[in-house]
This record gives structure tokens, sequence and C-alpha cells, in this order.
């Protein structure tokens, strides 16, 4: 029997900069490897085969991809096992909490060779330095685009009616949980569905749902209260001691697009663009914000100032991810000089030893 891969994002490249969501992904792991080392040094192959071989054994496993490179990961965790691997290498480092006992550095390192890397020293330190300046372009410029965005949200946020959006809240709120309650304290894990990516943006929402019964697609327009509502109705399952997946946008961190709670098998998202999608399933279903929250009328009152806004900030955000592009095409040529310095035989015997650990854990 095969196990479930479960996908998604842990830090993220965002109009805030680089945002970190890992430690509430690590914080209940009794085991974890971070790796340390340059880049091209085996760390995203060494996490995958990991994973790959406890899948293949039954186990579930979440990968943590890289906003930065598709093909990368940044993570792989075992839930079984409380164990969990991850790339501690900047930007997403890792601060340990008992070194030692719960965390343990293994450092590629000692594959490489230094001479080889030294003859390349110079280069090494203009390509970190261009990579650095584009990230910083970027994210500057999806600072930009978010501040239109501002704009875009303000049109509908100034012609909504908000308590029609409370009590469609507090109807699904009440749909949700009715009466139930856990007796525990909630586990709440943060993470993002999606990314802004080399290639535009991605998103792991069919991936996270699929084994979830009831899904609800929120439609509507930038302002319309969605994430609000995904804020409150996190809050009400942390109230009840429900554990719950809280994934934040990966434009804006502080805007929330999907909520899971699997002990009650519902999940609810932001179906708009970029991550837009249609019911397929039997229990899918529709919530409107537009419809039921916003002044009827109000996209083609405002049609011509929409349309500006609208074409501003996708040519904006187009800007930021040619950024990303570049600074993916440069963290290419570095990844180059230091697989040429590499024995990766060391590597594959690092990965073994790491094997051989989790393998004792799993008869504990």
């Amino acid at each position: 029997m095969i196990g479930t891969i479960y996908n998604y994002y842990a830090g993220g490249n965002t109009a805030r900069g680089f945002y970190n969501l890992f430690e509430s992904n690590l914080n209940s792991l009794n085991r974890i490897y971070i790796l340390k080392g340059g880049p091209g040094t085996g760390k995203s192959t060494l996490m995958k085969n990991i994973g790959q071989y406890w899948v293949h054994k039954g186990f579930d496993i979440e990968l943590i991809h890289c906003a930065s490179d598709l093909q990368s990961i940044d993570g792989v965790i075992i839930p079984q096992l409380k164990a969990g691997i991850v790339d501690g290498t900047a930007p997403h480092v890792i601060e340990p909490k008992a070194p030692g006992a719960i965390e343990e550095y293994v450092n590629l390192g000692e594959a490489w060779d230094s001479k080889k890397l030294v003859q390349h020293k110079n280069e090494i330190l203009e390509i970190k330095e261009k990579i650095g300046d584009l990230y910083k372009l970027a994210y500057e410029t999806f600072a930009k685009a978010l501040k239109i965005h501002d704009d875009w949200e303000k049109i509908y946020i100034e012609n909504m009616d908000f308590e029609k959006a409370n009590e469609l809240t507090r109807t699904l709120i009440e749909k949700f949980f009715k009466n139930h309650a856990a007796e525990k304290s909630s586990i709440v894990k943060h993470r993002f569905l999606g990314a802004a990516t080399p290639k535009g943006p991605v998103d792991f929402i069919e991936n996270l749902t699929e084994n979830v019964k009831s899904r609800y697609f929120i439609k509507g327009r930038p302002g319309s209260g969605k994430s609000t509502m995904l804020k409150k109705i996190a809050h009400a399952a942390i109230e009840k001691g429900f554990d719950v997946e809280i994934y934040h946008c990966g434009f804006d961190p502080k805007s929330l697009d999907m909520v899971i709670v699997r002990e009650l098998d519902f999940a609810i998202f932001d179906s708009t663009p970029p991550h837009e999608y249609f019911p397929n399933r039997k229990h899918d279903e529709i919530i409107d914000m537009y419809k039921e929250c916003i002044t009827p009328g109000t996209d083609e009152k405002y049609k011509e100032k929409l349309e500006e806004i609208s074409t501003k900030y996708a040519d904006t955000m187009k800007k930021g991810t040619a950024y990303l592009a570049q600074a993916k095409t440069f963290h290419n040529q570095l990844e180059n000089i230091y697989v040429q310095a590499m024995d990766f035989s060391k590597v594959t015997k690092l990965e073994e030893n790491i094997l051989s650990q989790l393998e004792e854990m799993k008869s504990y």
C-alpha cells in the first residue's frame, strides 16, 4: 500500500519579502534533521529519496516545496514517525529548540572539494550578489503590486454590506461545527497552499483537498471579505479544539486563502484567480461573496477603473515574476559550480545514515 503525499509551501516570495511559516509544521516533531550545504549539493534529492522510501512503505508524507525552484523541495515530514528533514540554509533558517535532542545538523559540505570551490570564489560571490539584488527587486515589485491591489479592494469594500458578510460567516460556522467540540487543545499548522515562483503562481489546492469530503469554493472580488471569513472560521475551529490547517496567501501572508479541518472533513478556500477552481465533486459547494454581499451593479459601475487597476496589477506581478526567473537563472549557474565539486557518493552515505536512524525510530 502506497502512502499519501501532501504538498504545500512553508516559505514564500511575497509582497512582504520572504515569509517563513516553517515553525508550526515542525514543532510537534521529535526528530528534525537540518541539512546544511550550498546550492547543488543534493539536499532536495536526499529529502525526496527519503520521502519516496517511506511513502512506498505505506507512510503518509508531507513535501514542503521550494517557492524559488519548482523542481526542489525545502523539507519532508513523516508524521507517523514524528520526524522531518529540512533545508536549513538561507533564507529558511531553522532555529533549533533542543540541538542534539531534537534537531541534528547534517553537513553536506563534507562531500565537496573545497579546493575546486576556492577556484570559483569570486564567481560565487558575484553570482550570490546578483541573486540577492534580484530578490530585492522582486519583493519591491510585489510590494508595489500590493498597493495596487489595495486600490482594487477599496472599490468593493466601499460597496459591501458587512452585516450580510457577518451573517453568512455565522451561518457557515454553525453549519460546520454545530454543537461539536473536541476535548483537547487545537493543533494549528500555518502554511501556504501556493506561491509566487519563477514560472508564475503555483498551487496545491487539488492535492490538499483530495481526501476531504466537503469543499466550499469562495467566489468574489478583492476586498469582498473572503479572508476575513476564513479567519473567523479558523478561530472557531481553534476555540472548539479541532486541529486546523491555515493556509496563508502566497502574495500577502496577512490574508488567508484556505482553512481545512480534517476531523470534520471540510475545506473552505478562496477560489478566485490565480487559484480559481470550480466544483467537480458531489459535496462541492460555491459561496458567492459578490452576489451575497456586494451592491449589485458594482462591476458595471466601476468597469473602466477596475480594468485599469487589473491591467496595472497584472503587469506589475509579471515584472516581479521576471525578477524571480532571472534569479533562478543565476541560481542554476551557482548550482553547476557546486555540482562539479561534489562527491555524491558521500551524500548517499549521509542519506543512508538518516534512513537507518529513521528505521530505528519506527521500532520505538
